[in-house]
């Protein structure tokens, strides 16, 4: 280890530039809730919390956008049975199947 070193060429900041399209941020998340993600990712074999969580908020956007009339289609869509066809799976009902559930269902927080 040297006595001292040169910093006068030195950059502030992340060392690699976030990729096209994406904004590094710095965000406060409660604790319960980022180990949601990350328990999520874990029990998937591996992945990105982050990735997660953008998937999460994106949902959420996409469902505050739907128009009264498309949400009224599809829940009864969902919960009514077409004749010859079982009932179709509704988000809840896929979310904890793929194990996506609200982290509010885990017991924490």
């Amino acid at each position: 280890m040297r006595a001292q070193y040169d910093f006068s060429k030195a950059k502030r900041g992340a060392v690699l530039p976030a990729p096209r399209g994406k904004t590094r941020i710095t965000i406060r998340i409660d604790a319960d809730v980022l180990d949601w993600f990350r328990a999520r990712v874990h029990e998937a074999g591996g992945g990105s919390y982050q990735s997660l969580i953008n998937l999460a908020l994106r949902d959420h956007i996409a469902r505050r956008e739907e128009r009264l009339e498309e949400t009224l289609r599809r829940v009864l869509r969902e919960e009514l049975p077409s004749p010859g066809r079982p009932r179709a799976e509704t988000r809840k009902e896929k979310a904890r199947r793929v194990g996506r559930g609200s982290p509010r269902t885990t017991g924490t927080g």
